[in-house]
């Protein structure tokens, strides 16, 4: 098979949203490190909510991008407490994947703190091709063509054979 149609894993991102800043966002950036092993940043408002208080600029939760090795080790914790079963809702028409955990005790070696409490996260997963570069660099920036873009069916074949997951209709 050539090697540009080959999919790989870009990065995965594990966000967790607080709608708050504060004690409860420090906790969360705290649960974050201790699930994947790297700091997280703020995920910053950039629309103004008067219902739910929310201004621009606003820290509203935290985000933690995995790239590489680190990326696809932590997509092997992270599927088994899911069962490896994800909804096929959960694929895009660009075969990104995202899915939630709902307690980030349910993470291999992780226990229950008290002083953080409980906290889930979403999962979000981009798969790509070799050559997507050409869409994020300075120069010559190009278009990918219809046929080299990743659709949903590849998605959801690809995690089938590299992850062996089921995925339910």
């Amino acid at each position: 098979m050539n090697a540009m149609r080959q999919l790989h894993i870009e990065k995965v991102t594990v966000n967790i949203g607080v709608g708050e800043a504060g004690e409860r966002l420090v906790k969360a950036q705290k649960v974050l490190e201790m699930v994947t092993g790297q700091k997280s940043v703020q995920t910053i408002s950039k629309n103004v909510n008067r219902d739910l208080g929310i201004r621009v600029g606003m820290p509203l939760g935290c985000k933690v991008t995995l790239r590489g090795e680190s990326a696809e080790e932590f997509l092997q914790k992270a599927l088994p407490i899911r069962e490896r079963r994800i909804y096929a809702y959960s694929f895009d028409k660009e075969g990104n994947m995202s899915f939630g955990i709902s307690d980030y005790t349910d993470f291999e070696g992780m226990k229950y703190d008290p002083e953080i409490g409980i906290f889930g996260m979403d999962i979000n997963v981009v798969l790509r091709r070799t050559g997507n570069r050409v869409t994020q660099r300075a120069l010559l920036k190009r278009r990918i063509p219809p046929g080299h873009r990743v659709d949903r069916d590849e998605a959801i074949q690809y995690m089938k054979d590299n992850y062996e997951i089921e995925v339910v209709e």
